[in-house]
């Protein structure tokens, strides 16, 4: 079949047996949307949603896969592993996906991907960025962004390297997502030759730090490493700068959203504040045209939302490279060819994590906005 192309600026999906039509297909391709849609971590299921809903409209703009429409549906887990669980058999039972994008949480999507696994369906998730999630064995589990071992790595060697410090207290929530991260951070800076002056964990949904800041001031920590989400990530660092603790904050992407400014409660918190994530989706060319849709539209694809919209291409991609939904096939499919994507072109190993990752280090400003170093 030949490349089909969106017409009058949208972005083309350059895919090998690209979408086609057939005269004799009407059905819908359903595919779940699984991320907290509700909850203290919300903003990242907008993200997930904006970003899949977008590229499910391009894509059925641009005539569908095999001639059949993409229909949504959401999957709230909260970042809840049972909840999530719930509504991976939910999607499963009662909605019949045949590929979900998601979860954002790795405490979630471990065990969503269990069920959509025993079901044989192809799953991708834009965030989860603990290594475990591709390290089960799992044959038709993706992922759009990097792994913690990676991105501990840059944030150790930015600590010591750049920051030049050698006094570090290592955070963390307790999460599969949030410790992974501290650990793997932690493991990069003892490699070169840094042991942190503090290591311990903060309770998820707690807002009241003040008896944690005053340990991490009598450490004297030069700089605190936070392994965990913006809602427990923004009054840490507010505690901490009114306790007169100005050591440097450094995160990991689970506090890459404006909501950061909102629960440290103003933009002065989070002025230096710095983070590890993936170079700025938004800055490379591929995606300038569904970029603008999006500005276009009153909205700044910020975070994982081309994250999700890379994904939502990527399983289209195996769909119709493979002219079917099987999940074994498109996971096949999927570790044996490119995409091109809104973020450029992405291939998987056989793990089905992608063979170049590109973590970078960002700083957020006194705007309350973060851009990248």
């Amino acid at each position: 079949m030949p490349h089909t192309s969106f017409k009058k600026g949208f972005l083309a999906l350059a895919i090998t047996g690209a979408l086609g039509f057939s005269p004799f297909s009407h059905a819908d391709i359903i595919i779940g949307v699984g991320a907290p849609m509700t909850g203290g971590n919300a903003a990242f299921g907008d993200q997930f949603w904006r970003g899949a809903q977008q590229a499910a409209d391009d894509i059925n703009a641009a005539g569908g896969v095999n001639g059949e429409k993409i229909k949504l549906v959401k999957g709230d887990d909260a970042c809840e592993p049972k909840q999530a669980v719930a509504v991976a058999n939910r999607l499963v039972d009662s909605d019949k996906v045949v590929a979900v994008v998601g979860h954002f949480c790795s405490s979630s999507t471990m065990p969503a991907s269990e069920v959509y696994d025993e079901a044989g369906i192809l799953a991708i998730t834009p965030g989860s960025t603990n290594p475990q999630v591709t390290e089960r064995g799992l044959t038709a589990m993706f992922r759009m962004c990097g792994r913690d071992d990676q991105q501990g790595i840059v944030a150790g060697d930015y600590i010591v390297d750049t920051l030049k410090a050698s006094k570090v207290a290592v955070i963390h929530d307790k999460d599969t997502y949030g410790q992974g991260l501290a650990d793997a951070t932690r493991a990069q800076l003892n490699k070169r030759g840094v042991k942190e002056v503090m290591y311990e964990g903060l309770t998820r949904g707690e807002k009241d730090f003040n008896a944690l800041v005053t340990k991490i001031r009598a450490s004297g920590a030069e700089v605190v490493y936070f392994g965990g989400l913006h809602s427990e990530a923004g009054p840490l660092v507010r505690q901490l700068r009114e306790q007169g603790v100005n050591a440097k904050f450094l995160s990991g992407d689970g506090i890459v959203t404006d909501e950061l400014v909102a629960t440290a409660g103003g933009a002065q918190y989070v002025d230096g504040v710095l983070m590890t994530f993936g170079a700025d989706p938004r800055l490379i060319p591929d995606g300038k045209a569904v970029i603008e849709k999006f500005r276009a539209n009153g909205y700044e694809p910020e975070g994982y939302t081309l994250y999700s919209y890379a994904s939502l291409q990527v399983v289209a991609a195996a769909f119709a490279g493979t002219r079917g939904t099987d999940g074994a096939e498109a996971a096949a499919w999927l570790k044996a060819n490119p995409v091109q994507t809104v973020m450029g072109k992405k291939e998987f190993d056989e793990k089905g994590d992608l063979k170049v990752s590109d973590y970078v280090m960002y700083q957020w400003g006194a705007d309350g906005k973060y851009k990248q170093l």
